[in-house]
């Protein structure tokens, strides 16, 4: 359990569609519901201390996807695809009891392809949309997604942090404790075939224009590290295209995820799109 001046941050169990995952909870009390999807090989601690700003009027959820930090990583009963994904998430809000309260997804890369998803095959369940540096309209793997499932596959400090330091604007910003994290979690029973089934299954399909435009009835927010080198900073616009009346805020001096990079501002960002 976390403690900051704004509240509690508590890590809970739940189990859903027949796996048990990890999320991180806070601001209970909290009428309105955030849930926040994480990217490839990542995990609900990446936030950072963003969900905790948010808990000051939200209630606020980060879950750790089936296979990934410490959720089960099931070898079978989960193929993980972007559609069991969706369900997975859908049903988990629906769990928690919070299927009748204004939810809003916030994903980052792997976690916004899911959140695009869960707002086509669930409209009902969401009240606003937050895509960061989004997968699901890749044309396959970029050279450095490829860098990254080979580094995932056989994680050493050295090939990890060469990755890792493509990811973010200043190589520098990359501490030896998210190194390790990753090379702890990627050497978990069943993770490194569950990264390799989520990759495969997330950077060689679409979403589609056509089906991406059924979300523009919901107010989306699409922010974009401008030094993505993972899903370039090109592919804002497919989405801001698609996604009739959707907003873009593009991050200076920030790579695939700003909301680590700069996250003051990244959470200025969300805060003010979820009070309008």
């Amino acid at each position: 359990m976390v403690k900051s001046m704004s509240g509690v941050l508590s890590e809970q169990r739940l189990t859903c569609n027949d796996i048990q995952t990890r999320y991180l909870e806070a601001g209970k009390n909290n009428p309105d519901l955030i849930v926040f999807i994480h990217g490839l090989g990542s995990s609900a601690d990446r936030w950072l201390d963003i969900p905790l700003a948010l808990s000051l009027q939200y209630h606020t959820i980060a879950v750790d996807l089936p296979g990934f930090g410490m959720a089960e990583k099931p070898q079978e009963r989960f193929g993980y695809s972007i559609s069991e994904y969706a369900s997975f998430v859908s049903q988990m809000i629906l769990d928690l009891g919070m299927g009748d309260r204004k939810t809003h997804l916030v994903g980052h890369s792997l976690g916004g392809y899911i959140a695009a998803e869960v707002a086509i095959q669930h409209r009902s369940l969401v009240n606003k949309l937050v895509l960061i540096d989004t997968s699901g309209m890749l044309n396959g793997p970029t050279e450095l997604l490829q860098q990254y499932l080979t580094a995932a596959m056989d994680p050493t400090r050295e090939s990890v942090r060469r990755v890792f330091e493509k990811l973010v604007a200043v190589p520098s910003r990359i501490p030896e404790i998210l190194v390790d994290g990753f090379i702890y979690r990627m050497n978990l029973p069943g993770a490194k075939n569950a990264f390799r089934l989520a990759y495969e299954n997330s950077v060689n399909t679409q979403i589609g224009d056509e089906r991406l435009q059924k979300i523009s009835g919901i107010q989306t927010l699409v922010i974009w590290g401008k030094e993505d080198r993972l899903i370039p900073l090109e592919y804002h616009s497919t989405f801001h295209r698609a996604i009739t009346n959707s907003i873009v805020e593009l991050v200076d001096d920030a790579g695939h995820a700003p909301f680590a990079e700069k996250p003051a501002l990244t959470f200025e960002l969300i805060r003010r799109f979820l009070a309008r």
